[in-house]
Order: structure tokens, then sequence, then C-alpha cells
């Protein structure tokens, strides 16, 4: 039986309460019997979900929306200081609660997997949730994104596992004391919060120090980040280490990745045995997160076997790589790729699926800072498409950085001998992707912020 609600989040208030972490520490709260309120900018269907289970969601943000007899504020990082209803909280002596504490505290008791990487942790968290689901196991989870199956980021489960994705970009995944943590790869990114690799390597340091005593870390034998934190923490005390990944050197090794349309096929070796299965999401990085999930459940006593065929369950998560559509014979993919890693990994991939197709992207850069540090490799990451449209930078949290804009990317992408077109006015954008695309084509919106709105408005276009 999993653990009841704590104290401070009986009656919760939280700001921001659409968000996807937000959004998940609010379902499990509510279906653990908590009063749940919050407030979030915008309608959507998280707040019209989250009303579903008895949740109290407003609209907008106003100091009358916090009830005078919440028991806690939960926020974010990007929950600013002069928000009418932090201020409101402070004059009433609520407690404030980071999103990283409240959901460390809904994992005490239960046998915590967190999952952590620059990439790939939304995926690999839904892969362990969807596999100890369907073998039974009734795990909790916390997402960063929908799953393409249930259709939530979060649930409570009556199981002893909860599976959680843990953030380091504002290095909240300090918080959790994991029984088994996930380091998929290691890289320098949200520049606002960490000026150099060294400070990104000390944050993932710590992470892994809070694995509790005869734990295991789950590590690439790849990833050149995630190596050299395996060097920096193997003389820790009373913690296994176990890598996985095509190298030579990996106890959970990669044999062969064979790619069949938008599914792989995936052969490692176990323990000195032979193991098979296939991953239902294209490219070998989604393969690669597979392996991590089968070693970290390996890690809490799973056996492979059975591990392995329920991972081949797993459809996906909205935003990696989804088909949002078809129409007039082009097909309309989803990509919350932002990052040059993952945007090289994502087309490349979607190369592989369908290598006779003709690929476009419509490319939305997420954050200024992020684009000041790595516009030129976008740009390059752009190269490899056959034809791009870049938008205007999604701001998300930050302020506009002078001089800094997605010019940087064009400039870059086009050195790098790309078709590029900046289109500022977003509303034009389904227009003119239509009037590019032809039959066989594949189209894919790219980007963390809401270039994912344009997917369906794209296919309109083309079917009319």
């Amino acid at each position: 039986m999993a653990p009841g609600i704590p104290a401070a989040m009986e009656r919760p208030h939280f700001i921001g309460i659409g968000g996807a972490g937000m959004s998940g520490i609010a379902k499990i709260l509510t279906r653990r019997g908590a009063k749940v309120a919050g407030s979030d900018s915008k309608e959507s269907p998280t707040a019209e979900a989250l009303r579903a289970l008895g949740a109290t969601v407003h609209i907008g943000h106003a100091a009358g929306h916090l009830a005078d007899d919440a028991t806690c504020v939960v926020v974010s990082s990007a929950i600013r200081a002069d928000n009418p209803e932090l201020v409101r909280a402070g004059e009433l002596s609520i407690p404030v609660v980071h999103r990283s504490d409240a959901l460390a505290s809904l994992m005490e008791g239960l046998r915590a997997i967190a999952v952590a990487g620059t990439h790939g942790k939304t995926t690999t968290t839904s892969m362990l949730a969807v596999a100890l689901t369907e073998l039974g196991l009734d795990p909790s989870y916390a997402i960063g994104g929908d799953l393409a199956g249930p259709g939530t980021n979060a649930t409570h489960g009556e199981g002893e596992i909860f599976v959680a994705e843990a953030d380091e970009s504002d290095r909240s995944f300090q918080k959790y004391d994991p029984e088994v943590a996930i380091v998929l790869n290691v890289e320098l990114d949200h520049h606002a919060n960490y000026a150099s690799m060294d400070e990104i390597y000390d944050s993932f340091e710590t992470f892994v120090g809070k694995i509790v005593p005869d734990g295991t870390l789950v590590i690439s034998a790849d990833q050149a980040g995630a190596v050299e934190l395996t060097r920096r923490v193997r003389d820790q005390s009373a913690l296994k280490v176990v890598t996985y990944g095509e190298a030579a050197t990996a106890d959970v090794r990669v044999q062969k990745i064979n790619q069949r349309g938008l599914t792989s096929e995936v052969t490692v070796v176990l323990n000195g045995k032979y193991l098979t299965f296939t991953v239902s999401v294209p490219g070998r990085h989604y393969a690669l997160n597979a392996v991590a999930a089968l070693a970290a459940g390996v890690a809490l006593g799973i056996p492979a076997h059975n591990l392995a065929s329920a991972l081949g369950k797993y459809t996906g998560v909205k935003r990696r790589l989804q088909l949002k559509g078809e129409a007039a014979g082009v097909q309309v993919i989803d990509s919350y790729a932002h990052h040059p890693t993952e945007m090289t990994a994502d087309l490349e991939a979607m190369r592989g699926a369908a290598s006779d197709a003709r690929l476009l992207v419509v490319f939305q850069p997420h954050l200024f800072s992020r684009t000041q540090e790595l516009g030129t490799e976008m740009g390059q990451a752009l190269a490899l498409a056959d034809a791009s449209v870049v938008l205007d930078i999604y701001p998300a949290r930050e302020d506009p950085i002078p001089g800094i804009t997605s010019a940087l990317i064009i400039d870059a992408a086009r050195a790098a001998g790309a078709d590029v077109t900046a289109v500022h006015d977003k509303a034009a954008v389904p227009e003119a992707v239509a009037g590019m695309a032809k039959p066989g084509d594949l189209v894919l919106t790219m980007g963390a912020g809401d270039v994912t709105d344009l997917g369906p408005q794209i296919l309109d276009h083309l079917s009319s």
C-alpha cells in the first residue's frame, strides 16, 4: 500500500498547476485524497483533467484564488516573486514549497527510480511506467509529458515503486533519495543556471550522492559526459554502478539495433545472455533509452525477460516524434527537441524511418539563453532537413537578451548549406508549410514551446 498524504500537502495550492511537472504532483495528491487547488495562466485540457479528479483550478493569477486555510503553496522555479498568489501566501504566512520538495515527499517510503539526464528523461520514465504497469506492479509515476497510451503524466499506484523524472535544470533533482538512479547523458544546458560543465558535473555528483545505501546508478557507457561522471563517482561507497550502451565495456551491452520503419529491434547482452525485444518508436536514442529502463528494472529485481517483453508495450509520449496526422499524402509529426543533440537525434531517426521522404522542419527556438549559447549548433542540426522554417524565439520564463534572435540559428543553418526560411508571424506558418509540402513528405514541428499547436493547423491547410 502506498503512503498517504504528508500533513503539509493536505490542502495544497499550486501556482501554475497546468504545467507538466506541477500537474503530475497535483494529480497524485488528488488521487491520494488531498484537497487540491491551484491556478494557471490559461485554460487547457490539463486543467479540465484536474477538475475531473476533484481539484479546484482557477484561470489567471489573483490573490483571491488562494484560500486562507491552504496548508502550503507549491511553486516551480518559473514562478516569479511578484506573483500575486505568492505575495498573498507571504501575507498569510502559508509555507511555500518547491515542486521538487513536494515530489520528494510523495516518494517517501517507496522504492524510487529517478531518471536524470540532459535528454531523454521523459521517454525513459514513460517506458518504465508503461512496462511496470504492464507487469501488474501498479507503480506511481510522475513524468514531464503525457503518455500516448494512458494519456496522463502521473498516477498514484498501490504498488511499492515510484518512477520520477528528475529535472536537473534548476538542481531540483538533488532533493530525491532514489533506490535506483538513471543518468542518460550529461551535457551543458540551462545556461541561466549553469555557467560551465564543472557546475553541471558537480550538480550530477550531488544527485548521485543521494542514492540510498546499496542503491544502483544506471549510467550510459557511450556518452562522454556520462563516462566522465562515472569516473568521478566510482569510488562512492555502497553504490553499485551499472553501465549500459554499445561500448564493449558496458555491463548491459547493446549488441545490435535494427530500425524497422517506425520501430526498432534491440539485442542486448545481459549477464552473459542475449535478449532481444522491440521498441515501438524509431531512432537509436530511443532504443538506448529502453535499454536504460531495462537495466533499472533489473536493478530492482524484476526478471529481465519479463521487463523486455513489457517494454514492447510502450507506444510513445506526446510530443516525442508523435504522429499528428496525415493529409494530402503528407505526414505531420511533432517533436519536443530543443537542444542541438536532441534535434540531431530526432532528425536522424526520421531519416532512418523514411529515407526516401523529403523532411521539412518547422523549428521554434526555446529560451534566449539557450539560443545565445547553442544557436550555431541548432542551425547546423537543421542542415539535416531538406528545408526548414524558423520561428522567433519562444521566451518561456526568460526576458529577451539584446541582440539574441532566431537570426543566429538561421545564419548558422545557411552557412551549413541548409534551405531555411524565417517566419516571424506564427499564424502564417501553416499556409506557408502547406504550400511547400508535396505528397510523400514528412513535416516535423520541433521545439519545446507552442510550436506544437501548428501541427493540426498544417493538416487543415493540407486538407483544404
